[in-house]
């Protein structure tokens, strides 16, 4: 039988911290919406980019969202943390500047990603969004 309990708050912090992918939720007229994110953590806020489309649609209308962010060995072993708060969208550039430094820090194979966005297939501006989560709650479990 898997035994499965809690995770100390230490072990959570930590695993957001070793981890820069998970899967963002977000719902807008009762409708749910989740999508592999990488993001950064700073030890207080996760931080994420994306691009114009139905995320920042769903966040504009509801600012709620969750991000779940795992590591899996085996169905047996597993970590999972789940945080919830307010996807806030930066508009500072000072802000904006020392989200994408965590974020491509964290994330090193997005700078080219990053760069790629810029356009789109008939060559116009895409526009990036970049948001942070104060998290108003973090609980985690884990196979024992």
């Amino acid at each position: 039988m898997l035994k499965v309990e809690d995770m100390a708050p230490a072990e959570m912090h930590a695993l957001l911290q070793r981890q820069n992918f998970g899967h963002l939720g977000c719902a807008s007229d009762g409708r749910p919406y989740v999508v592999p994110m990488n993001y950064a953590y700073d030890g207080k806020e996760l931080y994420f980019f994306t691009t114009e489309g139905m995320k920042t649609q769903f966040i504009a209308t509801n600012p709620k969202v969750c991000l779940q962010v795992e590591e899996v060995t085996d169905s047996t072993n597993w970590r999972s943390v789940m945080v919830i708060g307010q996807a806030e969208r930066l508009t500072k550039s000072d802000e904006m500047e020392r989200a994408m430094k965590l974020i491509t820090e964290r994330n090193p194979s997005l700078t080219p990603a990053i760069s790629a966005t810029q356009l789109d297939t008939w060559g116009r501006a895409v526009d990036i969004a970049i948001y942070h989560i104060k998290p108003e709650m973090i609980d985690g479990r884990k196979t024992v």
